[in-house]
């Protein structure tokens, strides 16, 4: 079926605006905020440049979603994350990795005069509230020189953190939990 042009143009916005109702005042967003670290470990990564974090397809959604106990995976109504979920991620592992070890961790594109000495990649395989009770985060990271000598480093990581109430606050928490043991590892070369 054909339609013209000002009919495509009408349609498209109308499915947009009825997007955006559907997301109004009722909707709540929930940003992902660790702790600053009460830990210093030595400063092992220099500059480092840290590339967008990969994320598995389900969890680029804009929604906060839980495991049933079925294995589904279920957006939460009217819970929203605050940033994309890639963009926030990537930047709360720059800032616990500076924080922990005095690093210059910057997420990408490098911004100052200096190049990075080094580039680190983190691949996520699963990043879920489980219908366990648990929070899962898994995946590799990988470290790579840019400038100067250095070795290339390729981890694995498995962490599960307790989901502590129930809900999207809850996933939030314990996701902020999960990352910031993940800044540590990385922070580490663990």
């Amino acid at each position: 079926m054909t339609f013209p042009l000002g009919t495509k143009t009408l349609i498209l916005s109308l499915l947009v605006c009825g997007t955006l109702a559907g997301c109004g005042d009722n909707s709540a967003l929930y940003l992902v905020e660790p702790p600053l670290p009460g830990e210093e470990l030595p400063n092992r990564l220099g500059r480092v440049e840290l590339r967008e974090v990969v994320l598995p397809q389900y969890a680029t959604a804009p929604e906060v979603t839980m495991q049933e106990a079925d294995g589904a995976l279920r957006a939460q109504p009217y819970a929203l994350w605050a940033d994309a979920p890639a963009a926030a991620v990537t930047r709360v592992l720059a800032g616990q990795i500076s924080a922990l070890s005095g690093a210059t961790a910057v997420p990408e594109p490098w911004p100052l005069s200096q190049g990075p000495d080094r580039e680190l990649n983190i691949r996520v395989s699963q990043i879920l509230a489980g219908a366990d009770g648990l929070f899962h985060l898994s995946g590799q990271y990988f470290v790579t020189p840019v400038m100067g000598p250095g070795r290339d480093v390729a981890r694995s990581f498995n962490i599960s953190v307790p989901l502590e109430g129930q809900g999207p606050a809850a996933v939030a928490a314990a996701q902020a939990r999960a990352l910031q043991q993940l800044a540590r590892q990385i922070a580490a070369l663990d």
